[in-house]
């Protein structure tokens, strides 16, 4: 199954590039062309990953794209593609999952839009794995395994942050980390 990209962006040349480097990569992609646009796709369709940019018809429009995308029941993973970069906390804190900075080599637009998918597959697959059901007269056995359970993915989700945003050099460790703890989970 191929799977499917939305781009949202008022840039038509970047829409048309972007659009023909990732369907040659072997991704299903749809356009829109404005903050709306991208909401209502949001909203009429699934899709693995979108991809925004942040300043559209207004400052405001990236940041409402990514609103729709985090609200949406199919939990798509989450790029803002800007010319203008933010720091960390401030992308993250819209509820991005990655910030790509355009322009950008193809090759590296490419690795870090499947390491992405690859991360927010990983994430959704601990995150639907049911909790166990132990039998207690009060349920609270069951209360306390959901508990754990949930701890336990909160800690891998903190842990693939930190793989993503380390170093190069510390990558490596920070994501043995992650895989470990998904592998106890």
């Amino acid at each position: 199954m191929k799977r499917r990209i939305l781009l949202v962006d008022d840039e038509v040349a970047v829409l048309l590039t972007l659009k023909a480097v990732l369907e040659i990569s072997g991704f299903d992609v749809e356009t829109a062309a404005s903050a709306r646009d991208g909401k209502q796709k949001l909203r009429t369709r699934e899709y693995h990953m979108v991809i925004t940019d942040m300043r559209m018809e207004s400052d405001e429009a990236g940041r409402e794209v990514i609103a729709a995308a985090r609200s949406a029941s199919y939990h798509p993973a989450v790029a803002l593609l800007t010319a203008f970069p933010l720091s960390d906390e401030d992308w993250q804190g819209l509820g991005a999952d990655k910030m790509l900075v355009k322009p950008m080599h193809t090759q590296v637009l490419l690795q870090q839009i499947e390491k992405l998918l690859a991360a927010h597959e990983a994430k959704l697959k601990i995150w639907s794995v049911p909790a166990p059901k132990a039998a207690g007269a009060n349920g609270s056995a069951e209360r306390g395994a959901t508990a754990k359970s949930a701890g336990k993915r909160a800690k891998v989700k903190e842990l693939s942050a930190a793989a993503t945003r380390a170093k190069p050099a510390g990558r490596k460790v920070a994501a043995e980390k992650a895989a470990s703890a998904r592998r106890t989970a």
